[in-house]
């Protein structure tokens, strides 16, 4: 059996960065009526391209060229 445990907010810093409008739009589409903001789907996206980026520097000949 897996214990709950109280999740923790990992620490936080505030970087600036500016998306073109088009791009801010679908992900504001894309999050409307869900649980998730703008921010926390930013955040989720740069961890999968870093781990796709990861995955692809350890097996390069699965990369799709």
């Amino acid at each position: 059996m897996k214990y709950f445990q109280i999740p923790k907010i990992p620490p936080t810093t505030n970087k600036s960065i500016r998306f073109p409008n088009d791009l801010i739009d679908e992900v504001e589409e894309a999050i409307r009526g869900k649980d998730c903001t703008f921010s926390a789907f930013v955040v989720e996206a740069v961890r999968v391209a870093l781990e796709n980026l990861r995955e692809e520097e350890e097996n390069p000949a699965n990369l799709n060229t």
